[in-house]
């Protein structure tokens, strides 16, 4: 006896497989016009519900992310910048340095596009399944202090921790004191061999021990990060955001 679609659907819900259940009549209709055999008709439900669960774990990983912006690695101008070249550019898109563990240090002067290729890798690595968290130093900081006092921070602190990359923009953009480099440390050393880490800076690592202000501390850090890194050096050019300003009036010419 066929069991009606209905009742199907809820015994699919009770499995929790909601997705599913929601796309049964359609599936069903396939099946049908197009003679699956019931190896095919199998096979594309949980094609379907694993699809489905795919992109809601990338929506939710994108969430969590929390990237400044949404700009793609399509979306990057390899012409308007001299610190990568195409070759690289695609070594890099293939991720496979994240799987490594890998650093990225993009340092240079602000507007020359370290942000925007930081969060584009960081939103192709979503797409492939990744989990990603981005913060700023300054926001890093705030993050270990709080965490065992703050719901908030406690949440961002546990989704870092369970990231496959962390992404850190403005590294050392301020100085900060002793308890807070040790709190820094603390963060680099439990995700050592866990996590890859793009980090953003205008400052070379060389300089570094001058805002952390503790020269062991700066080369325990620095020892574990460069273990495996990639230094991108952008030079001293002019920002591509005030290249490509957008302004509320006009350009006029005033005659004299």
């Amino acid at each position: 006896m066929t069991a009606p679609v209905t009742a199907l659907q809820e015994k699919f819900r009770a499995l929790r497989l909601a997705e599913t259940a929601k796309e049964l009549p359609a599936l069903l209709r396939n099946a049908e016009s197009e003679n699956w055999t019931y190896h095919e008709l199998v096979h594309e439900l949980v094609s379907y519900e694993l699809a489905c669960r795919e992109e809601k774990t990338r929506e939710r990983f994108m969430k969590w992310a929390d990237f400044p912006f949404l700009k793609t690695l399509d979306d990057y101008r390899l012409d308007e910048q001299d610190a990568l070249g195409e070759r690289n550019f695609k070594q890099l898109r293939e991720l496979s340095w994240v799987e490594e563990c890998y650093t990225l240090i993009l340092m240079g002067p602000p507007g020359v596009g370290k942000t925007h290729l930081s969060v584009g890798l960081g939103i192709e690595a979503v797409q492939r399944g990744y989990q990603v968290a981005f913060i700023s130093m300054a926001e890093l900081i705030y993050v270990l202090k709080t965490r065992e006092y703050t719901n908030k921070s406690k949440t961002r602190y546990k989704r870092m921790m369970s990231s496959d990359l962390i992404i850190i923009d403005d590294v050392m953009y301020l100085t900060i004191d002793s308890a807070e480099a040790n709190l820094f440390f603390q963060f680099i050393y439990q995700l050592y061999d866990h996590a890859a880490f793009i980090l953003t800076s205008n400052k070379g690592p060389n300089e570094w021990g001058k805002f952390l202000g503790d020269a062991t501390l700066t080369t325990a850090i620095l020892d574990r990060l460069l273990h495996r890194s990639q230094i991108i050096s952008y030079s001293d050019t002019d920002s591509l955001r005030m290249k490509h300003r957008k302004t509320l009036f006009p350009e006029i010419n005033h005659q004299t």
